[in-house]
This record gives C-alpha cells, structure tokens and sequence, in this order.
C-alpha cells in the first residue's frame, strides 16, 4: 500500500497494541493480566508482579529457552523453590527465595546439558545464579529499568485507566 493511504494508529490502538504485546510475551490470558493492572500499580509493581511469577522466573534464570516452556517445566513439577516443590506457574517468588530443579529431574534430557548452556547465559540482575549447582536465589526485585525487559508498561496504565 503506498504510503499516503496508511493511516496512522490512534492513542487508543497503539496502547491497545502494547497491552496485546506484553500479554502474549507473558503468556497471559486477559483477566490474569488485567489482575496485574490494579488501581495506583505504578509501572514497578506491575513489571515486579509479571517478573516474579515462578514460570517467568524460571525463564530468566535460563533454566527454559521459552517461557512456554518454563511454564511447562512448573506444571510438571520439575523445579522447587526453597526446597518444596512447586507446581503453580503463577506462584509469585520473593527476595532470598532459591529456585532449583528437583532432584530426580536432574538426570532427564532437557536439564542434562543446562550446565553447558548456562555457560554463555547472561542473568539479570536480580538473580543470582549458581550455574554449577543449578540453583538460583532472587537477590532484588526486578525493575523497568532492567535492560532485559523491553515493555513499556505506561500506555497500558493509560489503556486500562480508561
């Protein structure tokens, strides 16, 4: 379509566009995501909220490649948190809480060379990793500034402030 038929998008469909974004990175269907969006949430507590569920976790420690598929692994009770297992992927992690993989899962294929992809993975800050004993203690709360995170969280304050 040549350019001077293109119509620009409205306030309203881009914020519209950057809450559909967001919520398909998460994974999240639209009541779980719009829970995250109360009223007064500054964009921290929402990007804390979203990055502290125990599959999104999971993800950023680079123990899954996707977060389908961290979500996958928490289900099927493959990760603990603080030595109990934990089969929730909504299960919101906090400070000096440690994440691992449950014992008997070590040995099965997708954990058995995680050691050799850690190698080259690069955490956010807010974790720290033992790459060795595949183990994780969230050490902070994730923020907006956190180079990994690339969601602008304002226009959809804005969307649902309507």
């Amino acid at each position: 379509m040549p350019k001077r038929f293109q119509r620009t998008k409205s306030e309203y469909g881009q914020q519209f566009e950057e809450k559909q974004g967001l919520k398909a990175i998460y994974g999240l269907r639209e009541r779980q995501f719009r829970s995250y969006f109360g009223h007064g949430k500054g964009p921290d507590l929402i990007i804390q909220g979203l990055e502290r569920r125990l599959d999104s976790t999971v993800y950023r420690c680079g123990f899954a490649s996707t977060r389908k598929f961290a979500r996958q692994l928490v289900s099927h009770g493959h990760i603990q948190v603080n030595g109990r297992n934990v089969n929730s992927p909504s299960f919101g992690v906090k400070v000096s809480d440690t994440i691992s993989i449950h014992p008997l899962s070590i040995g099965i294929v997708p954990f058995k060379e995680l050691t050799v992809t850690l190698a080259k993975y690069e955490v956010p800050s807010w974790i720290n990793l033992d790459k060795k004993n595949l183990t994780a203690v969230i050490s902070a709360e994730p923020t907006v500034e956190d180079p990994m995170i690339m969601a602008s969280v304002k226009p959809i304050i804005e969307f649902y402030s309507r």
